[in-house]
């Protein structure tokens, strides 16, 4: 009898364990859509910024290193 309540809390446990884990992994495919998101408006600008001041892709990487 004893063993059975052992092993409901345990399985309790587990299962709490579970959903955390499940919110968790939730939150961290938000995250990266999100950087998705901010990495292809980022080449969208480098783009854009590249065609309307062409010295811009020259010095794009020189600010990179300076960074």
């Amino acid at each position: 009898m004893k063993d059975i309540i052992l092993l409901q809390d345990r399985l309790g446990l587990v299962e709490q364990e579970l959903k955390t884990l499940a919110d968790k992994v939730i939150k961290l495919e938000t995250s990266l859509k999100e950087m998705d998101d901010l990495k292809l408006e980022l080449k969208a600008l480098k783009i854009f910024l590249g065609r309307m001041h062409p010295d811009f892709k020259i010095q794009f990487p020189e600010i990179l290193a300076k960074m």
